[in-house]
C-alpha cells in the first residue's frame, strides 16, 4: 500500500504547481467558482490569466440566465455596442437599462451579478397621486426615470409597489429601499415614523418604522418641531381635508426614540438621492406577487416637499 504524504507536503506540492500553463479555458472554467472581483484581480497575474479572466464562456456564467431576455426589453438600445460578455455585465452594474416601456430598471449587482430593479414612481400607487393640489409630476436631469413623482403637500401618505418574484434572482436575500430625495421646502417628516412593510402579497407581512428626514438627531434636539395647524386632526373648526386653522400649533418631539443606527433613517446613495430600507425578502424560487408599501396615516398633521424616484429591490446577500 503506498505510504500517504503529509499534508504539508501536499501543499507544497500544490504550491509549486505552475496554473498559467493550464489551458486558457481550464483556467476559465476555474475562475467561474469565484466571484466577479476575483477574475477582474486575477487578469493581473499573467497573460494567460488576462486572456480567461476576459473571456465570454466565464463571463456567461456570472451574467443571469435570461439576461437576454430582460434586455429585450429594454427601451433603447444599450450604447456604445458592447463586444464582450465582460463589458455586457460591467455596463448593467453601472448603467440601468429602463425596461417594460419605462416602468422598471433593470441592472447588476457588480459583486454578485445577481439581478436588481427599480420600479418608476409611475408604476406606483400613490394615493392622491393624479391630483396636482397634494401630488405634481417634474423631470429633474438627475432622475433615472422621465418623470419623478413631487410630494406638494398631503396629510395621508400612501406609496405601494409590487414586482413578480420570478423576476428576481432564486436563493437571494433582497432588500427593498425607498429612493427619494427632499425638496428645499420639505416639512413635515422630522422625527415623524413612517410605517413600512415588505411581503409576498396574501401573506402577513410584518411592519416596520422608518424615518424620511435625513436631518441628526442633535439638531432634532436643538430645534423644536412646529407642525403647520391643519390636517385631519383639527376638522372640527373646518371640516374640510387641507384647510388651514386660524393658530398653528408647536409640537416638539425631543423625546423621539433614537434612530440613528441601523436601517431606520436615509442614507445617501452613489447617485446622490437618499434611500430608506423598507425591508427584506428571501426569495427561495416560489411565485408570487412582492409587495412593498410606504405610509404615514396616524399622525394627522400634513407634509410634503420630496421627490419620488422610485422603489429599489436589490441583493443584499446571499443567504447560506
Amino acid at each position: 500500500m503506498a505510504k500517504l504524504k503529509p499534508a504539508a507536503d501536499v501543499l507544497a506540492s500544490a504550491a509549486s504547481v505552475d496554473f498559467s500553463a493550464l489551458p486558457e479555458g481550464c483556467i476559465a472554467h476555474i475562475l467561474s467558482f469565484t466571484s466577479p472581483q476575483d477574475v477582474c484581480r486575477s487578469a493581473s497575474v499573467s497573460t494567460t490569466f488576462r486572456s480567461a479572466a476576459d473571456s465570454d464562456a466565464l463571463w456567461d456564467r456570472f451574467l443571469p440566465p435570461d439576461y437576454a431576455d430582460e434586455i429585450s426589453h429594454a427601451v433603447s438600445q444599450l450604447s456604445p455596442p458592447l463586444s464582450s460578455k465582460k463589458q455586457l455585465y460591467l455596463h448593467l452594474c453601472r448603467f440601468p437599462v429602463l425596461i417594460h416601456g419605462g416602468a422598471k430598471s433593470f441592472s447588476l449587482d457588480k459583486k454578485t451579478g445577481k439581478k436588481c430593479y427599480m420600479i418608476s414612481p409611475r408604476q406606483l400607487f400613490i394615493v392622491w397621486g393624479d391630483v396636482p393640489r397634494y401630488w405634481r409630476w417634474s423631470s429633474p436631469p438627475e432622475a433615472r426615470f422621465g418623470e419623478v413623482a413631487e410630494l406638494v403637500s398631503v396629510c395621508w401618505l400612501e406609496i405601494r409597489g409590487k414586482i413578480e418574484t420570478e423576476m428576481l434572482s432564486p436563493g437571494t436575500l433582497y432588500a427593498a429601499y425607498l429612493v427619494f430625495k427632499p425638496t428645499t421646502s420639505s416639512y413635515g417628516f422630522q422625527q415623524q415614523p413612517v410605517e413600512v412593510a415588505v411581503g409576498l402579497a396574501g401573506n402577513e407581512t410584518l411592519k416596520r418604522t422608518v424615518y424620511l428626514d435625513d436631518v441628526n438627531r442633535d439638531w432634532r434636539q436643538r430645534h423644536p418641531i412646529v407642525h403647520r395647524g391643519f390636517g385631519l386632526l383639527n376638522l372640527g373648526r373646518r371640516g374640510i381635508i387641507g384647510t388651514q386653522v386660524a393658530t398653528p400649533r408647536e409640537i416638539t418631539r425631543n423625546d423621539a426614540p433614537a434612530v440613528d443606527c441601523g436601517h431606520h433613517i436615509p442614507k445617501e446613495r452613489e447617485d446622490r438621492w437618499l434611500e430608506v430600507q423598507l425591508g427584506e425578502f428571501f426569495h427561495d424560487g416560489v411565485s408570487g406577487e412582492l409587495e412593498i408599501s410606504v405610509s404615514e396615516v396616524k399622525g394627522g398633521h400634513w407634509k410634503g416637499g420630496l421627490l419620488i424616484q422610485g422603489i429599489e429591490i436589490r441583493p443584499k446577500g446571499l443567504k447560506t
